[in-house]
């Protein structure tokens, strides 16, 4: 089977130092496999995006060289395949209307223990929608980090898959998409890995084979905390990207010398193909990173 990854990024607001790194640790494990390194836009939560982020983020791509493998896709663009799925588990009941509030089940521990799945509730407006879980998954295979397990109490629960505002759910927006898309690997940070377990669930549950699953360390700032739009990350430069292209590059584990930092960025990138390592990324899932050649 040939090698299909993808880089699917939020369009909450530009690409920032975290984001690079997502990117380029996919692009560079799909095209050192002579694969296909796919874009889609995963804008399933209108309030948190940002005006014009999608097409930012694609220019950004572009700046650092980082050319797409076919069409981009937008899962705005799919609600229907999402709610076909949603309505056959309905019809053979896999799943169910659910009435409970966030503050109902931090109160009664912080998960969900099945207060609504036998209501058979029909009150659509004031509910979102559960899935019964019957393929638990409590440890997968990390192409870098090896055995990494899911806490119990979230690998059994009932989880959502489209919410009381309307809304789809991640989890299942982004399993419907990889199997159609034929992602054979997804490389991301590594503060997915939880609802990994949730993904290969909703695999088994849809027959389908899983892919398997490479999480790279997480950029932390100073204070401790992952680098993101929630917590203002500044966004990389569209006009000089050599600087952070290098210093994710570092992040990454290569080990870059003069001649490669005086390259062209597409230079840079072509000899990070040919370089790339899996063995070579830290095996820390959260890292501080020292930058030699900018600054938040």
């Amino acid at each position: 089977m040939s090698y299909i990854g993808r880089f699917a990024p939020s369009p909450s607001g530009p690409l920032h130092f975290g984001s690079l790194i997502a990117a380029l640790g996919s692009y560079f494990q799909a095209k050192s496999q002579q694969g296909q390194w796919l874009v889609r836009i995963e804008d399933l939560d209108p309030p948190r995006e940002m005006p014009g982020a999608s097409s930012l983020i694609l220019e950004t791509l572009e700046a650092y060289q980082l050319h797409w493998d076919g069409e981009v896709v937008y899962q705005s663009q799919r609600h229907e395949l999402y709610q076909e799925q949603i309505n056959r588990w309905l019809q053979s009941g896999q799943a169910y209307y659910c009435q409970c509030t966030r503050k109902q089940i931090k109160a009664s521990g912080g998960f969900y223990t099945g207060t609504c799945r036998d209501l058979a509730l029909q009150n659509h407006q004031q509910c979102a929608i559960r899935l019964r879980m019957t393929h638990p998954i409590y440890q997968f295979e990390d192409q870098r980090h090896g055995t990494l397990s899911i806490p119990t109490a979230l690998a059994d629960e009932d989880f959502i898959i489209k919410r009381r505002d309307g809304l789809f759910a991640y989890n299942l927006a982004v399993v419907l998409d990889d199997i159609e898309q034929g992602i054979t690997e997804v490389v991301r940070g590594a503060d997915l890995i939880e609802p990994t377990g949730r993904q290969i669930s909703l695999y088994q549950m849809l027959d389908a084979e899983p892919v398997s699953y490479l999480h790279l360390p997480l950029a932390l700032d100073e204070s401790g905390h992952k680098l993101s739009k929630q917590n203002h990350a500044k966004a990389i430069d569209n006009s000089n990207p050599k600087p952070a292209l290098l210093d994710a590059m570092s992040f990454l584990g290569f080990d870059i010398d003069k001649e490669i930092q005086s390259a062209s960025v597409e230079e840079i990138i072509e000899w990070g193909v040919q370089n790339w390592r899996v063995e070579q990324l830290p095996k820390a899932t959260e890292i501080t990173p020292i930058f030699s050649n900018r600054s938040l």
